[in-house]
C-alpha cells in the first residue's frame, strides 16, 4: 500500500494532514480529550510492519479498517 492511499484511508476516520517535513507527513485527529498523532513516510510503498504500527496507533477497529484491505 502506498503513503497516498493509506493517508485517504485515514482521512475518512476524521485525521487531517497537519505538516509535512521532509519525507514525512503528520496527521491529527482529536477524539474527545484525545489527540492522535500519527507520522505516516512518504514512501511509495509502506513495509508491513510500518502499517501496522500506523494502523495501531490509530486505535480505528480493525472490524471498520477491513473494507479498505
Amino acid at each position: 500500500m502506498s503513503c497516498k492511499e493509506l493517508i485517504k484511508i485515514l482521512n475518512k476516520f476524521g485525521f487531517i494532514i497537519i505538516r509535512q517535513r521532509g519525507s514525512h507527513v503528520q496527521l491529527e485527529k482529536v477524539n474527545g480529550a484525545e489527540i492522535i498523532r500519527l507520522t505516516v513516510p512518504m514512501h511509495p510503498q509502506l513495509k508491513r510492519e510500518t502499517l501496522s504500527s500506523i494502523i495501531k496507533a490509530s486505535k480505528i477497529d480493525e472490524k471498520e479498517l477491513e473494507k479498505y484491505f
